[in-house]
């Protein structure tokens, strides 16, 4: 049975810590399920960093399983599975297939704790960095929330972890895990540069995002299973929508240019962003248009729709706070992704490659980067169709 608990207190299970061999084991079990890697579904009932050459990866395919778990009452607190639930994943088939390539940076998030392991000092002492706290034990899942998250990021975490509990039962391992919801990186290394037995070892804080300054240990966004507050259904369906969409108009057809909607007040390099539109001095070959989600809210979402947004050749990906949850649906519409150079990854961005996946464009000379990208593309359409079929089958 899968129950989830919002509790208060959490000291019936004192003394529980997750191994770095157990979280290896739990991100892995993530990505697989996440990303479609087995073919498994995901289920919803609710309203560069370093570039590296990836490596060809394998799928099994499986039917279906489905154990529908209904949450229609978000305000819940206490959710039990069917009593069909299974209780041991049994696998029907054996398989040496390879994880894909960005399954091995699992292991550079958590070598930090490869020696001295993960104590429960450390992680009573991330409780003031973390939004919530979850235990696992005997399939069962246990919540503790220390400070709201901002709209529902962390209910669309947890039913995320939810759902693996499903697709997996009887395999996810014990354990105890902080997560942090906000865009900021939170474990610095800088706060960690103590050295010899009494050094207090960083806690280990799951997050959305990393940096080479932090040691936050990355995990999906919340997104992946939906953002309901702006209508973004969950990655499966999205990722559905968008390749039937970007089938409307051919990459020969699309317009000539590159395209960004979004929201700029949240980063000074998206404002910068903005002198690079077309204007009466320049046309740099740029197309920008701002996101007023507060507009978008009360007509409905009808000019915000990911998957009507793949009607030009290029797409502008840029950071906002930090990442932003908005590469992987740019990535998906088989235009040539123009990656202005981030300073933050997610879990997979890492393993992409320049030229191959997408074209990189300095932060400090956008303008002249963009319209550099554009033309070149505009006259190697062939070369600029492959990066744009790379980076889309890359994310699916």
């Amino acid at each position: 049975m899968l129950n989830i608990f919002m509790v208060f207190g959490l000291s019936a299970f004192k003394g529980l810590v997750s191994t770095t061999a157990t979280l290896i084991f739990f991100v892995f079990l993530v990505f697989a399920a996440l990303l479609n890697w087995m073919d498994i579904p995901m289920i919803w009932e609710t309203s560069f960093g370093q570039a590296i050459f990836t490596s060809p990866s394998a799928r099994i395919h499986h039917e279906m399983i489905e154990y529908p778990l209904n949450c229609s009452n978000v305000h819940n607190l206490t959710q039990k599975c069917p009593d069909d639930y299974p209780s041991v994943f049994e696998p029907e088939e054996s398989t040496t297939a390879t994880c894909p390539d960005y399954f091995r940076w699992i292991h550079q998030d958590l070598k930090q704790w490869k020696s001295s392991g993960i104590t429960e000092d450390a992680i009573e002492r991330g409780i003031p960095s973390t939004n919530f706290r979850l235990v696992i034990v005997n399939g069962n899942a246990y919540v503790e929330k220390y400070r709201p998250a901002f709209q529902t990021r962390d209910e669309s975490t947890i039913w995320g972890i939810l759902q693996l509990l499903r697709l997996y039962p009887g395999r996810v391992p014990d354990l105890d895990l902080l997560f942090f919801t906000g865009d900021r990186t939170r474990i610095m290394k800088r706060e960690y540069k103590g050295k010899g037995p009494n050094a207090p070892s960083p806690p280990p804080v799951f997050h959305y995002c990393g940096e080479k300054a932090a040691l936050d240990i990355v995990f999906p966004d919340w997104t992946f299973w939906g953002w309901a507050e702006v209508n973004i259904m969950p990655w499966e369906q999205m990722l559905m929508a968008i390749k039937k969409g970007r089938e409307k108009i051919k990459w020969e057809e699309r317009e000539p240019y590159a395209f960004w909607k979004g929201n700029p007040r949240v980063a000074a390099d998206r404002v910068d962003l903005l002198k690079c539109n077309l204007s009466d001095k320049n046309d740099w070959n740029v197309r920008v248009y701002k996101q007023d989600w507060g507009k978008e809210i009360g007509h409905g979402f009808q000019q915000s729709k990911l998957e009507d947004q793949c009607t030009h050749r290029y797409k502008i990906y840029i950071e906002g706070a930090t990442w932003s949850v908005s590469e992987k649906y740019i990535l998906a519409c088989d235009s040539v992704t123009l990656m202005v150079k981030p300073r933050y990854y997610d879990f997979f961005s890492r393993s992409l490659v320049p030229m191959r996946h997408f074209w990189p464009i300095h932060r400090k000379n956008k303008c002249r980067d963009l319209k550099f990208a554009v033309d070149s593309g505009n006259g190697h359409t062939r070369e600029a169709q492959t990066i744009g079929k790379a980076g889309s089958k890359y994310i699916e």
